[in-house]
């Protein structure tokens, strides 16, 4: 794809977000909300060297909610012609008159708002001038690389170029009107290694905002074949009772289900294993967790959340101890508290480590399972219970032995939390939860 080229210019977006608010006004409505939006990308995969997808792609869309009293309506559309922006104002609004009151609806507090005119350049926009051709001998590049490591390396399921760019504005009807220009790029690819004990797969990626900072394709495909090459072989453990390290790979979701459970929509529905746990350790005293939505070319980088409301440093979680929810004004208010500028999500969020390396974190674990991959959901965010299908590697004298699979790993959070040994300092940038491996100390295995 060229070097972006939007169909609408950014005062355009935002013309077009001040006309439905003007409507919206004119409609009957005492507050309304507009985010206009535009996004071009292509996305090329190839297998076996041939091209077997090429994609590109342009949206567009204009999302209104509009509050009558109390009362909320929310209408949206892929169509920015002016009658396609009335007709979706009039059906929020009409959507508003029919919803009952919610007294914890309603616009951000205007003060909680950034200001428009002091946004931090966070370097999110980084576009790549690459044309459909160059994207497909790049996948070839990458999966070649792969194909090459070692003659087991049986099969491809193939290699993937992407790149997005993307913009919005927006608006709302206490005067806040803001946007910017965000890019993603990233190169995947994934093999199947064969011996005759069986078949094994696994992958390599990266994603960045610039895609001069992504890893190169051939490393990208080396890692992916080495990764498929080193499952081979793989054994069940019997099972037991054995302390587990989570490859920086698999870690971070160990933050997504706190994300989850500390969100305002969870607490609120009284859905949360860390319901009444505010102030409490919930963590091992060496896990801090800090919230940093300023990093430059971060995944979760932002200067607003998705209602406008200013992003904020902050430590979550103190030596173990949680100081902090993740909150919309919505469900905020339905907790009696503010937002935390978490519309949308939490921000980047990074532990500090306290290993220099996974070897390291092996080396003190001993003896034990290494986790580099999880299947399943069976993650219950109501109480906490943990059980999910994992493979990986058996670790004796703190050295990788041999490949493990077809294994279970089971515990509740609180526990896993509290018993968190160890974090290695290999978190990589292209996460959004950046939490390198992390030693646990104690999980139930199940396996023969």
């Amino acid at each position: 794809m060229p070097a972006v080229e939007f169909a609408y210019p950014r005062d355009e977006l935002a013309r077009i977000a001040e006309a439905a608010l003007a409507q919206a006004r004119t409609l009957g409505a005492d507050a309304a909300e507009v985010s206009v939006s535009e996004g071009r990308g292509l996305s090329v995969t190839v297998r076996r060297g041939a091209l077997e997808t090429l994609e590109h792609h342009h949206d567009k869309g204009l999302s209104v909610t509009v509050y009558v009293g109390q009362r909320q309506g929310h209408a949206s559309s892929s169509d920015l012609n002016p009658e396609a922006i009335e007709r979706t104002v009039a059906a929020a609004v009409a959507i508003a008159r029919l919803t009952a009151e919610d007294d914890a609806a309603g616009l951000p507090e205007a003060q909680r708002l950034a200001d428009p005119q002091h946004l931090p350049d966070l370097s999110l926009f980084h576009p790549w001038a690459l044309e459909a051709e160059a994207a497909i001998e790049l996948a070839r590049a990458c999966e070649a690389a792969a194909l090459a490591v070692d003659a087991r390396i049986a099969n491809s399921e193939g290699a993937t170029v992407s790149t997005q760019a993307h913009q919005f504005v927006l608006a709302n009807s206490l005067g806040f009107l803001a946007g910017y220009p965000t890019t993603a790029h990233s190169l995947s690819c994934s093999v199947i290694a064969q011996d005759e004990a069986g078949m094994e797969r696994d992958h390599w990626w990266d994603w960045r905002r610039d895609p001069l900072d992504l890893e190169p394709a051939e490393t990208i495909g080396r890692s992916a074949g080495r990764r498929a090459i080193a499952r081979l072989g793989a054994r069940r453990l019997p099972t037991g009772t054995y302390p587990v390290v989570f490859d920086h790979t698999v870690s971070g979701s160990l933050l997504s289900h706190f994300v989850h459970a500390a969100s305002g929509g969870a607490l609120y529905r009284k859905s949360s294993f860390l319901l009444g746990k505010l102030g409490e350790r919930i963590f091992s005293p060496l896990v801090t967790v800090l919230e940093d939505p300023f990093i430059a070319k971060a995944p979760g980088s932002a200067p607003f959340d998705d209602e406008g409301v200013a992003t904020a440093r902050r430590t979550v979680v103190a030596e173990g101890v949680l100081q902090g929810w993740f909150l919309s004004t919505y469900s905020g208010r339905k907790l009696g508290l503010p937002s935390t500028g978490n519309a949308g999500g939490a921000h980047n969020l990074f532990v500090p480590p306290t290993h220099e390396s996974r070897e390291a974190l092996l080396r003190e674990m001993g003896r034990g399972l290494l986790v580099t991959e999880l299947m399943g959901h069976g993650v219950n965010p109501v109480t906490g219970d943990y059980s999910r299908g994992a493979a990986g590697f058996w670790v004796e004298g703190g050295e990788i032995v041999h490949p493990v699979s077809e294994i279970t790993i089971a515990g509740n959070l609180l526990q896993m939390f509290a018993a968190i040994g160890g974090v290695a300092d290999d978190a990589r940038p292209c996460h959004r939860y950046r939490l390198g491996s992390t030693l646990i100390e104690a999980m139930q295995v199940a396996g023969d």
